[in-house]
């Protein structure tokens, strides 16, 4: 077996694993959060007159099924409505099954997500690796300050800057929602157009999010690999600049790739701050819901899919470590 197929093969069972322990202390957790939905309407038709056994009908008929049984015998129905991918139905949107929110929901985080890191990993790296060659000059100084400042805001803050200046003082973009309400979904330029006035904002939160953070790494791989041996003896050699920093950059931007795909994964979860204040309906928002709602069917299938994201992120990390790196390819050590 080849050590691309063990690397695999390890992190595919070490993520079965971390999955399995993390829905399990979900749901322990989940059950046990006071204000049950259920129980509380339950608890209400039998104070308006119904009897036990036709509350309990009444509430099965409204949210779908009514939970029985030990913690333990739920536990397992649970887990064989999971090995089935029945994630159960919502308890704040009765009759709407928990895969089917999901699935809408994370088809508006994917998206930003996903543009505004690359956004900023690719500005980050660019800027990074001149930050690190003039790092004397007040050029790096400028960028190496822009860095630090943007790295040490969270999130929230920004998405209340942008929100503040760019709805309110320059309303230039709209503060909420997906696309405009008044126009026909589908391909065509004025939705299309819409759905990207929408989404400028939150993608512009996660490119500023991220550039600071990836900027100050860059800067230091590059000051770190500018001190290897390899640079100075080809730099003795008389090898052309240019050769010089491509080998430069190659070496310097492989540690960062593997933390380009954890911040993918991990961002599934940080999405609920930028995605409640700009009323986006992605994940996080979602999530917030369920938890104000007590959903603990949507809480638990949020949870899953949020650990699954982080799960695949790492072993796609991992994987691309090893793709790009020979020394990692042929089972070495890398120095």
């Amino acid at each position: 077996m080849t050590v691309i197929a063990r690397r695999l093969a390890g992190h595919l069972a070490r993520g079965l694993a971390m999955v399995l322990v993390v829905t399990t202390i979900s749901f322990v957790i989940i059950r046990n959060i006071p204000g049950d939905p259920m129980r509380a309407r339950y608890e209400k038709l039998v104070e308006q007159g119904m009897s036990p056994d036709q509350a309990e009908r009444a509430v099965a008929v409204l949210y779908g099924f009514m939970p029985k049984g030990t913690m333990w015998e739920q536990y397992l129905d649970y887990m064989r409505g999971l090995l089935h991918l029945d994630l159960g139905q919502s308890l704040s949107v009765p009759g709407a099954e928990v895969t089917t929110l999901l699935g809408a929901a994370a088809t508006w985080t994917i998206l930003p997500v996903l543009v505004g890191t690359l956004l900023s990993f690719a500005v980050g790296i660019i800027l990074g690796v001149y930050a690190a060659i003039k790092r004397s000059s007040r050029l790096g100084d400028i960028l190496a300050v822009s860095g630090s400042l943007l790295h040490g805001l969270p999130q929230y803050v920004l998405a209340l800057l942008l929100s503040a200046v760019f709805t309110t003082l320059l309303p230039i973009f709209p503060s909420s929602g997906t696309a405009d309400v008044t126009l026909d979904p589908g391909l065509n330029a004025a939705y299309i157009g819409s759905l990207v006035q929408y989404a400028t904002l939150p993608v512009l939160t996660y490119a500023l999010a991220g550039y600071g953070g990836w900027i100050l790494a860059m800067k230091s791989s590059v000051v770190t690999v500018l001190g290897d041996d390899f640079i100075l003896a080809a730099e003795l050699r008389g090898m052309k600049r240019g050769i010089i920093f491509r080998y430069v950059a190659r070496n310097a931007i492989l540690p960062l790739f593997t933390i380009l795909a954890l911040s993918l994964g991990l961002l599934f979860g940080g999405a609920i701050f930028i995605e409640r204040i700009f009323t986006y309906p992605g994940l996080g928002l979602l999530l917030l819901n369920s938890i104000t709602d007590r959903d603990y069917a949507l809480m638990g299938g949020a949870f899953l899919l949020i650990t699954v994201a982080i799960v695949i992120a790492n072993i796609v990390a991992d994987m691309l470590y090893t793709a790009i790196d020979p020394r990692v390819r042929s089972g070495q050590e890398a120095s």
